[in-house]
């Protein structure tokens, strides 16, 4: 059952499909072969390549399983946004007290990478601006201590 939504981009949605698929068709496969030949070795209970080969299985499975409850959850983060109020989906640019613009896009936690300019609606700066328009000063308060910023702009 469901309790979270997954919100992701289209390219994130392919994204994860790519992965199911290579994790299915391809990794899974794989390990079941690596398994098989190291249950032939014989005393499972030494067997190191047993042991990886269970361990790698967990991670897959865990894996596909997680990615599968992604799917069944998913919510569409259209490109078609709002550009008067910040949204999923909405690239932002923002500006603290020294004057340097900065850019991100408002993604689900899924996708979302920093160093890329893409942090999450959940994160505490994605939290602050939603909702909010250009021109408007957000105040938050981020594990390296409270920052000020004006939402210069929503594209």
């Amino acid at each position: 059952m469901t309790k979270n939504k997954t919100y992701l981009t289209d390219a994130g949605i392919k994204k994860i499909t790519e992965e199911l698929t290579e994790l299915t068709t391809k990794q899974r496969p794989d390990l079941a072969k690596r398994l098989r030949n190291a249950i032939k070795m014989g005393d499972l209970s030494e067997n190191a390549d047993y042991i990886a080969a269970k361990e790698d299985q967990a991670f897959i499975e865990g894996r596909i399983l997680e990615i599968q409850e992604m799917l069944r959850s998913l919510v569409l983060i259209s490109d078609q946004i709002n550009k008067q109020e910040v949204a999923i989906g909405s690239t932002v640019i923002i500006s603290e007290d020294d004057g340097i613009d900065e850019q991100y896009t408002l993604v689900g936690p899924a996708e979302a990478d920093p160093a890329l300019g893409r942090i999450s609606h959940e994160s505490p700066i994605g939290q602050a601006i939603i909702g909010k328009s250009a021109g408007d000063s957000v105040q938050v308060e981020t594990p390296g201590g409270n920052i000020t910023f004006n939402i210069i702009r929503i594209e």
